[in-house]
Formats: structure tokens, sequence, C-alpha cells
């Protein structure tokens, strides 16, 4: 194991109706007045808001809320809630709803406490110094939002899909309860298995080091979600599959697959974050797109690696048949693995190689991933 630092104080509260304490969670932390965030009004319609509510009531917690938070999070909204919070001296940001709000909920808590632009804060013009309390509840499991200090945003003027993150921003508490979960469409109980495999194997494939405690770490969270996504599909209420799915997303990016690695990036994200800006296609349909073609560019970078992934996952000595099943496996379950799947032209190659090579250059990868690289691996998931 190389030298690390662990530290992660994300409070979890996992299991059945833990949200109806969401009040007491709150108060725990001295804050007497939040902002709710949330999506659509579905959580309205099931009675979640109400519940929410009644237990903040209870705890003599004021609240104001905003709504609308879509898959790719736009800034214009971040910006609205900002001016709610400071309207109204707001003390916290509580997120209801998936890792997109909680994304939302994450910038809100850091323009809040700063008088320039949030935007700043993704261009590198400013660093967070000062944030509101974030707590979660979460109804869709995917990002490790939940646990982890970061989040990501689209910037629709600039066509910019850009991070967040400090550890100002990790959430005091989330709430998981699978029941909340039970109503996520199959669309994104895919997108989220995707997201999944995403945050692990990007490590996986790119770490220079990989200690041997971690790589089983990450093998057992890809199993546990192909496991409980193979149940979900067929029985959406199995509380405990839910459960199981839920706690893997959560471990697969609140800081334990990081532990002793060396070397790793974020090359699927740095990529479809460029799809997402241009193309608003949601985050993990873009990801089953994005992963297969670029495991086929770097497959011979790290071929053991590859071959336990095959034999691991899909009981494959070969490597292509490793891919392969990765890819059957997306397109099983309902995940986009093409362009066209996902609703793109191979005329859309150019301009996400385009975009993607702007990611490239602020997260430091551009040597690695010239915009001819990036647009080879694209040009594998065309057709």
């Amino acid at each position: 194991m190389r030298d690390f630092t662990f530290y992660n104080p994300a409070r979890i509260e996992f299991g059945k109706n833990k949200e109806e304490n969401i009040g007491q969670y709150i108060k725990d932390y001295g804050v007497k007045s939040v902002l709710i965030v949330y999506g659509s009004d579905r959580i309205k319609k099931d009675g979640l808001f109400d519940r929410v509510a009644a237990s903040l009531k209870d705890q003599g917690i004021s609240f104001e809320s905003i709504g609308g938070v879509i898959s790719n999070p736009v800034v214009s909204l971040v910006r609205e809630a900002i001016e709610i919070v400071k309207k109204n001296n707001l003390q916290g940001i509580l997120a209801v709803g998936g890792g997109s709000v909680l994304d939302s909920a994450k910038a809100v808590a850091a323009g809040c406490r700063y008088d320039g632009d949030v935007w700043d804060f993704f261009v590198g013009k400013a660093e967070v110094k000062e944030a509101a309390g974030v707590f979660s509840i979460m109804t869709l499991a995917a990002t490790g939002s939940e646990m982890n200090p970061y989040g990501v945003v689209t910037n629709t003027e600039t066509k910019q899909k850009y991070p967040i993150g400090s550890p100002l921003l990790f959430p005091k508490v989330s709430v998981i309860n699978p029941d909340l979960m039970a109503s996520v469409t199959p669309s994104y109980l895919a997108y989220s298995a995707v997201d999944i495999f995403s945050h692990c194997l990007d490590l996986y494939f790119t770490a220079s080091y990989l200690p041997g405690y971690t790589a089983a770490l990450i093998e057992n969270i890809l199993e546990t979600v192909m496991r409980t996504t193979n149940i979900l599909m067929k029985n959406p209420d199995d509380y405990d599959a839910r459960g199981e799915f839920a706690w893997a997303a959560t471990m697969a990016l609140n800081g334990n697959t990081f532990v002793g690695v060396e070397g790793n990036t974020f090359d699927t994200h740095m990529i479809e974050h460029a799809m997402g800006a241009l193309y608003n296609v949601p985050h993990g349909a873009g990801l089953a797109v994005v992963l297969p073609a670029w495991m086929k560019d770097i497959k011979d970078q790290n071929p053991d690696r590859f071959k336990t992934f095959a034999s691991k996952l899909f009981g494959e000595s070969d490597i292509d048949a490793g891919i392969s099943g990765l890819t059957d496996w997306f397109r099983s379950i309902g995940a986009p693995v093409t362009f066209a799947e996902a609703g793109l032209s191979e005329d859309a190659v150019d301009p996400i190689a385009e975009n993607a090579f702007g990611n490239a250059k602020l997260w430091a990868m551009d040597e690695m991933y010239p915009k001819e690289r990036i647009a080879k691996i694209l040009m594998k998931a065309v057709k």
C-alpha cells in the first residue's frame, strides 16, 4: 500500500423510515433553517416532501424550497437557489433526490457563502473557503455524492460540465433508505449501475499501483452491482438487493477504493462530461457508450488487470471477451452502448472530442488525451 490520508466525516443513516428523522439529524448540527433542493414533483406526489417538512417543523427548523433539478444539473438553477438562501439567511442545504440534486446542493452551499459568481469555483477562479452545511435524503443510488465532497454542474451558456470539490462540501448527514429508491425507472437503474462501474473501472484500469485489497474491493463492488441490478430489474421491490446496490454505489466513490492507490485518472468521466454538456445525454447513458470504447483503446496498457476483470466478472480468459461481456451486460439492462442507441450521430464525435479536450486541459490530462485520441475512442462507439 502506498502512503495515504483517509478522511470522511459524512454520517450515514441507513434504513427504513430514516428520512422521518431528518429534522433531528439536522438539529444535531445546530442548523435552524434550510433550503430543500429537489428534482421533480414526484417527491410531493408520493408524500416524501410532506414527511420531510413535518420532520423539520417538529424540530423547529424553518425551510424554503426549490425544485427542478435535472439529470445534468445546471448552474442557472444553482444561482437561483443561492439567491433564496441569501435572501432568507438560511443556514443549511437539504438535498432530497439523487446525485444531481446533491451536486446542485453542494454548489449552493459553497456559492451562498461567496460574494462572487458560483461558477468561479468550477473554473478555478476561486477556492471554497466557507460553505453552508449540506444534508441529503437519497432517492437514487449512483454517484456516491452522499459520502464525498464533490459535485458536477453544467453551464449551458459556455457548454462546460465541470466539477466542484472541497472538504467543506462533505454532507453532514446522508439518509439512505432503500425503500425510497424502489420507484426508480429501469432506465435510471441501468444508468446508475453503469455510473458505479465507471467510478470503479476508471481507477481499476488506470492506477499505476493498485493494492490487492483495493482491487478485490472494487471487484466485489462490481459483482454486487451486477447481481443486484439483475435482481432489481425483475423485482424492483426487493429491499435487500436495493440496499446492497445503494451501499455499493456509496462505497465506489467515498474514498475507500482510493486507499493505497497510486497514479489513477478519471478518463471516462472526462470524456462523458462533454457528451452531457453538449447533448444533455444522461450521465450513466453516456458512460455506457464511452466505457467499453475506452476499454478497447487502453486494453494493452494493463493486460493482466484486464484479464483479471474478464475472469472475475464474466468467467472469461480473453481480454476482448471481457469487454464484450460488459458491453452485452450493459445492453441487456437497457443501457445504450453506441452513439445511435444514445440518440447521437457520427457528426457528434468531433464536437464532443473538442469539448472533452477542454476537460482534459482542466484536469491536466491533455498530453495523455489530445483531441485526436478522444475522437478515436469515440469512433469505436459510433456503430
